[in-house]
């Protein structure tokens, strides 16, 4: 039987799309039953997962598939972005806002058979500590200590009241693992999710079965099939032709009025996280000051790059702050508007000629497109961009991301309220400010009115310090078979949550 929770959720998912669209009773997509009469389903992405821990390997592709799968935390952000409740069936607050105690669900399991306990919750986000190395592990900073009450009863005290800590434990540092299950997290996860992990190919696919232990409500989806594709045109094609069943984020926006156009399927637009972000490495010689910085922010059009690699799909932001955040300034996509002339003259200012830069890019569609554009307006005030393409997630990662060798890189940060990790010196970006990363710590203990202000201020002044060019929000939109239910519209958070579409 459906649990309560669980049945108004789907049925306010159906009855959301059953106004929206007329959907057909079937789909020409393939594999949609398995061999034993289970219901499966294909989802098409592009972003593979080198390997599947999390914790030592950045990047969204292996959250987007595991969060909420196969991995759970004590909580959990809806389609809206709210958080609620999971491993935890509640919790209360110190009046000091510094202790909080976890009521437990009892008799939840790991994939394996072992139990989840309180003993669970402090082995694993004490592991954060010292274990992890990609994904946020500074986000539990504020925690002090953890303590397992009873098997059902988790107490986490802070060192100081922090406004952000729970958000960040419905990511993937909040992940609970069991103690057994942590020697082969890259190739065999155990989580307690609705689902475990069938087989992993490496840039081919992921597949996914329904856990038959699950604790809660077992998921429509008796399978799912996640294949990776390296190229934007496959995977619409494969849709087309019925090899998949969903594409969770397309790429190819040029083609959108064609799939709206077609009863077979269905078009979700939502809200999404994903700041694409035209990074500069603040500490290498080419942008290490900030003259240089602000001469390519003026001369970026940042609608035109949008145009070529969105067909205009998207959202002009200036900051890494995305309009679902309360501390959202929607003036600051004006800070910098596409200026050539006072481009040359701060360069001119800042006594540069002829800058090469090196340019190095994922192999990701709209980090193709984009970059091109970026390269021709650059080259017209005096700037050359070399332009490298590298392999995402492996090379690029070790390169960019964790050895902070580049000029200029073009990529999409999806995790939610990241910007204050985009402000720590050792980050990619190398953006040194200790009096921004001050401003952020004492929003964190502010009181809520005062958080948003103090937040507000801090991303303004990495905007005018041009700490990165942020250059527009990328749209949630998603194709899939007309009668698959339940997709979610939303991307607030880094899963691609499965346990809601049925057919």
């Amino acid at each position: 039987m459906r649990s309560p929770i669980r049945r108004n959720m789907f049925v306010s998912i159906a009855t959301v799309m059953a106004a929206s669209m007329a959907l057909v009773g079937c789909s020409t997509g393939s594999g949609t039953t398995d061999a034993e009469g289970g219901t499966a389903l294909t989802v098409g992405l592009l972003a593979t997962p080198g390997n599947l821990d999390y914790t030592t390997t950045a990047g969204a592709a292996i959250p987007q598939a595991l969060l909420y799968n196969v991995y759970e935390g004590l909580v959990k952000l809806d389609n809206d972005g709210t958080i609620i409740p999971l491993l935890a069936k509640s919790w209360t607050v110190s009046d000091d806002g510094l202790v909080y105690d976890f009521l437990l669900r009892d008799g939840v399991t790991f994939s394996d058979g072992s139990p989840f306990t309180a003993e669970s919750v402090k082995f694993s986000l004490e592991r954060v500590k010292d274990n992890w190395t990609a994904n946020g592990p500074t986000y539990l900073d504020p925690i002090a200590s953890i303590e397992a009450v009873s098997d059902t009863e988790a107490r986490i005290t802070l060192s100081k009241s922090s406004n952000s800590w729970l958000f960040n434990m419905s990511g993937p540092v909040g992940t609970m693992f069991t103690e057994s299950g942590i020697a082969d997290l890259a190739t065999a996860p155990i989580g307690t999710g609705p689902y475990t992990v069938s087989s992993f190919k490496t840039g081919d696919s992921l597949v996914l079965a329904a856990n038959a232990d699950y604790w809660g409500e077992a998921p429509y989806m008796s399978d799912v099939i996640l294949r990776y594709f390296t190229d934007a045109t496959a995977q619409t094609n494969a849709l087309l032709s019925g090899d998949i069943n969903l594409i969770s984020g397309i790429s190819q926006f040029q083609l959108v009025d064609q799939f709206k156009a077609n009863s077979d399927f269905q078009v979700l637009e939502g809200a999404s996280t994903g700041e694409v972000t035209l990074s500069m490495n603040n500490a290498s010689d080419a942008f290490s000051d900030v003259r240089v910085r602000q001469a390519v922010m003026y001369a970026i059009d940042r609608q035109a790059i949008m145009d070529t690699a969105n067909s205009g799909y998207g959202l002009l932001i200036g900051s890494m702050v995305p309009p679902t955040d309360p501390w959202y300034d929607e003036s600051l996509a004006d800070l910098y508007p596409y200026d050539p002339d006072t481009a040359i003259e701060l360069l001119d200012e800042a006594g540069v000629r002829d800058l090469t830069v090196d340019f190095k890019i994922p192999n990701l569609p709209y980090a193709v497109a984009g970059a091109q554009v970026v390269k021709d307006q650059l080259a017209k005030v005096g700037i050359t961009a070399d332009v490298t393409t590298l392999e995402f997630p492996a090379i690029w990662l070790d390169e960019v991301f964790s050895g902070h060798d580049y000029d200029m890189s073009l990529i999409m940060h999806s995790e939610p309220r990241d910007v204050s990790v985009f402000a720590a010196a050792t980050y990619y970006a190398g953006y040194d400010s200790p009096a921004v990363r001050a401003k952020f710590v004492e929003a964190d203990a502010a009181d809520p009115a005062r958080y948003t202000e103090l937040m507000k201020e801090a991303t303004t002044k990495m905007a005018e310090e041009a700490a990165a060019d942020w250059l527009y929000l990328q749209p949630a939109i998603s194709i899939a078979d007309a009668d698959l239910l339940g997709v979610p519209r939303n991307t607030p958070s880094l899963a691609l949550d499965l346990s809601t579409i049925a057919r």
